[in-house]
């Protein structure tokens, strides 16, 4: 055991110290200052190293590109085919919903897309 001895003429508060035998835990008040902290922290973080968030600084390549109006019974697949090479049909397909921002399979007649050149 430890023992603490204070001089005698301080407070008399001040000549009791309690000894701490279990987990010390925050306060209520405490825990809002360490979750405050750490937001304030990761915010400042963010905004000093979000730009270099960017994916890049130059532009990219522009991706050669002809218009082509849907017609009935026209899939992805029709209009892929037309400019792929051989065994790139799918790797076109994907581009093209790339390119016009799709999400699935379905081209609404009478819409314009546009479909990379090889």
């Amino acid at each position: 055991m430890s023992t603490i001895s204070i001089a005698a003429g301080l407070d008399s508060r001040l000549s009791r110290v309690r000894r701490i035998d279990g987990p010390v835990t925050l306060t209520r008040r405490g825990q809002v200052v360490v979750v405050a902290a750490f937001l304030l922290a990761a915010f400042a973080l963010m905004i000093a190293f979000g730009g270099l968030a960017t994916a890049t600084k130059e532009a990219g390549e522009p991706v050669p590109v002809k218009m082509v109006e849907v017609q009935p019974g026209d899939t992805l697949y029709d209009l892929a085919g037309e400019v792929a090479g051989p065994g790139e049909v799918r790797e076109t397909v994907h581009r093209i919903l790339q390119l016009n921002d799709l999400n699935g399979g379905v081209l609404p007649v009478g819409d314009k897309i546009a479909v990379p050149l090889r």
